[in-house]
């Protein structure tokens, strides 16, 4: 279930789903996308999780199905997440991620694809890919590295890193820290809603296609695609899934 508050230029979007952490399905991203698309008359969003978390991931429960008969798996959430992700990025006014607790996997890569990120100091941020054998897509890999560099994108995706938010926000990763997140990022809404609009879209537009200039080229990304395949037709895979249903350490075997 999605939540949308709308006060003065202010726009709250929040994902409500707390019995899960706010964890996202395929059809949460495409209610969360929808939401974003219908905004008009805004100049400010504020993204954030209702409960204790701000995205606890991808649901796994209801996340992989049976496979094509090629011996991999069918994911129901992938492509509506790519899609959820570009709405964001492509929303013509500034979006702030209030982090107002865990940003694990999916949820930090919805935080990232924000333009601000404000988070409480105990909120804890990674992407725990390698722990279930999930290759990032390229455009969340590309978009990791940029906001953060590549040590850090490297230390996030080869070790599975987690910080808090203080931490975050010394390595750039957040903008601000408070004890609030949600107020803290409402009211630097607020402020954003008060400055020239056409400047405020057009600097995110500016900022955006500068991003753009290094996105990978076509083999480049191709690669990226056959790696990202690979990945999810493995054996691994499968048993990175398990190991999380039965709550277990995985054994992993590189096929």
């Amino acid at each position: 279930m999605i939540d949308v508050a709308i006060e003065g230029a202010v726009a709250t979007i929040a994902i409500d789903r707390p019995e899960r952490r706010n964890a996202l399905s395929g059809e949460l991203c495409v209610e969360l996308a929808d939401a974003f698309r219908a905004l008009d008359g805004v100049r400010s969003v504020v993204l954030t999780g209702a409960g204790s978390a701000f995205c606890a991931g991808a649901d796994l429960v209801t996340r992989f199905g049976s496979g094509d008969g090629d011996g991999g798996v069918t994911d129901s959430f992938r492509p509506s997440f790519e899609i959820l992700l570009d709405t964001i990025c492509d929303c013509a006014v500034p979006v702030i991620a209030a982090i107002n607790g865990p940003a694990i996997g999916a949820g930090m890569q919805l935080a990232v694809a924000c333009d601000l990120r404000v988070c409480t100091p105990s909120a804890n941020m990674s992407i725990p890919g390698g722990k279930l054998g999930i290759l990032l897509s390229p455009k969340n890999i590309w978009r990791l590295s940029a906001l953060v560099g590549h040590g850090l994108a490297r230390d996030f995706l080869l070790t599975g890193r987690q910080v808090t938010g203080s931490e975050a926000l010394a390595l750039g990763l957040v903008q601000r820290v408070a004890d609030d997140a949600l107020a803290a990022a409402q009211t630097l809404a607020l402020h954003v809603s008060t400055l020239a609009p056409l400047t405020v879209q057009g600097h995110k537009h500016a900022l955006n296609l500068v991003s753009e200039t290094t996105m990978l080229g076509a083999d480049a990304f191709a690669a990226l695609r056959g790696l990202e395949a690979a990945a999810f037709a493995s054996d691994d895979l499968r048993e990175g899934t398990a190991a999380f249903a039965e709550k277990r350490d995985p054994t992993f075997h590189g096929r």
